[in-house]
């Protein structure tokens, strides 16, 4: 379960991201301390990931009968501002540093050790996450996360080398510059999906001309209006949709089957159908009561 991964990844990512801190600090390296404040908002990020998959578990109540679903959401929407405020502050130090006037020249050996290390924990941390990260988006999130690591603890060791072979000082805070930037575009993807699942936009990867086309190819179907498509979890699709029947067919049969084929081929779960005759149509988009959702 995707909590329970989260969980046991935060403990060795956070043991790791206070020793990186500490290295970071003594030896006044930006780019190790922008890999450990990095690694502190994967901490967290992997935190929400768990705080959010476990309440999405809660069955629905008379006030909320949907449960919790959407906190995998929010979860994953507020994972990706943590890692955009990780990287606005890379970036300003970075500059801040570039425009000094007493540079600040780290040593590259134990840069080159301690992101080493760090290169090995986020690389493995991301194994981890890597079989869910296309059916869950908040495993994606996590999975981002640690990949996102893994590349920075990279960028610290290129950046250890260069200094240890040509003293250039400034590779520190431009290695950090170029990582965050790379970051940045890498999670735009996530940052995305997130607001869009967030504001009730469609799924990525499901088209609702496709899905209206296949509702429209129902026996008996000569129209479908209100078509509604959303996420109630990063896992979870939901549909509603008014179907217009000319009567040939029983409505219950179709009712099984359109949600049975809806689930099949498009994931969707939680399908509500609404079945009106030709001659009651127009009365239903007159009528704002008509609106309501009914199986």
């Amino acid at each position: 379960m995707v909590w329970v991964t989260s969980l046991l990844c935060t403990m060795p990512t956070g043991a790791w991201e206070f020793v990186e801190t500490v290295y970071g600090y003594t030896t006044d390296s930006l780019a190790l301390m922008a890999d450990a404040g990095h690694n502190l908002s994967d901490v967290l990020g992997l935190l929400l990931a768990w705080g959010g998959a476990y309440p999405a578990q809660i069955q629905g109540t008379s006030q909320r009968t949907y449960g919790f679903r959407r906190s995998t959401i929010y979860a994953t929407l507020l994972n990706g501002i943590i890692m955009y405020l990780a990287v606005g502050g890379i970036g300003l130090e970075a500059v801040r540093r570039l425009i000094s006037a007493l540079p600040t020249v780290p040593p590259a050996t134990t840069l080159m050790i301690v992101a080493g290390i760090g290169i090995a924990v986020n690389a493995v941390t991301a194994i981890l996450f890597m079989a869910g990260r296309q059916r869950d988006l908040n495993i994606r999130g996590a999975f981002l996360h640690m990949a996102a690591d893994a590349a920075v603890s990279a960028g610290v060791v290129v950046a250890g080398a260069g200094i240890f072979f040509t003293g250039w000082w400034w590779l520190d805070p431009v290695v950090s510059l170029a990582i965050a930037v790379v970051i940045l575009i890498g999670s735009w993807g996530l940052m995305r999906d997130s607001v869009n699942l967030a504001m009730d936009a469609v799924p990525r990867g499901l088209d609702v001309d496709e899905i209206r086309a296949f509702l429209e190819g129902i026996r008996g179907v000569v129209r479908v209006h209100d078509l509604h498509v959303w996420a109630m979890s990063t896992t979870e699709t939901a549909l509603t949709a008014h179907l217009v029947h000319d009567g040939s067919e029983d409505t219950n049969d179709l009712t099984r089957q359109a949600g049975t084929a809806l689930n099949t081929k498009f994931g969707i779960g939680h399908t509500t159908l609404q079945w009106e005759r030709p001659a009651a149509q127009g009365r239903c988009l007159a009528d704002a009561t008509c609106g309501s959702d009914s199986d």
